[in-house]
């Protein structure tokens, strides 16, 4: 879904395990579908975990844990790995999170977070741990992620860290643009410079 990011604060929803590869996040049999719907993947998120087989909820499963919520998804370290499937991302978006913080994530997943606007903002192993500390301790902590600052900030100890975060993607989601938004509003720019260069010739 195409928003505008600014500044995200949020109480979260944590994850705390490693390697959570993109079938985990959406099953291969989601993958056949006709339908692009980010609603319809965001109800499957994690939908071996939080359903059984027979199609109840696991209530023992995070996102079936009405004391857990928010547009923040905190998850372990290698977020992302397996298959580049970008259904992940779709997923991820479509449940609701606009956030997703970890202390490293599989490359493509990234791009494809950011490609779906979800922020993936990576911290070091240790802010990570905090992070999980306090939302266990309190799972009303809030976490307030600056885009412009590219700051993310546990409210409940101060601690700030900064990110990393693409030029081009910052101004992208700060705009609420893909990258053929993007484009289109580059025509004129484009169009001079093919004038240009056909002059040159």
């Amino acid at each position: 879904m195409k928003q505008k990011f600014n500044i995200i604060e949020s109480t979260c929803v944590p994850l705390p395990l490693e390697n959570v590869d993109t079938d985990q996040i959406i099953p291969a049999r989601f993958l056949k579908t006709t339908t692009r719907d980010e609603r319809y993947f965001g109800e499957n998120l994690f939908r071996d975990w939080r359903y059984r087989a027979d199609g109840s909820s696991d209530t023992g499963f995070v996102l079936n844990d009405p004391n857990y919520q928010g547009e923040i998804l905190v998850a372990g370290r290698n977020f992302g790995c397996g298959s580049s499937r970008e259904h992940a991302a779709w997923a991820i978006a479509g449940y609701g999170f606009k956030v997703v913080i970890s202390s490293f994530f599989a490359d493509i997943h990234k791009q494809n977070e950011l490609n779906n606007f979800v922020l993936p903002v990576v911290v070091s192993d240790d802010f990570l741990q905090e992070l999980f500390a306090t939302i266990a301790a309190d799972p009303k902590a809030r976490v307030r992620v600056d885009v412009p600052a590219q700051t993310v900030t546990n409210l409940t100890t101060g601690r700030s860290e900064s990110f990393e975060l693409n030029a081009y993607k910052k101004y992208c989601l700060m705009n609420a643009l893909d990258d053929i938004d993007y484009l289109v509003l580059q025509k004129d720019k484009i169009e001079t410079y093919e004038k240009t260069q056909r002059h040159a010739v």
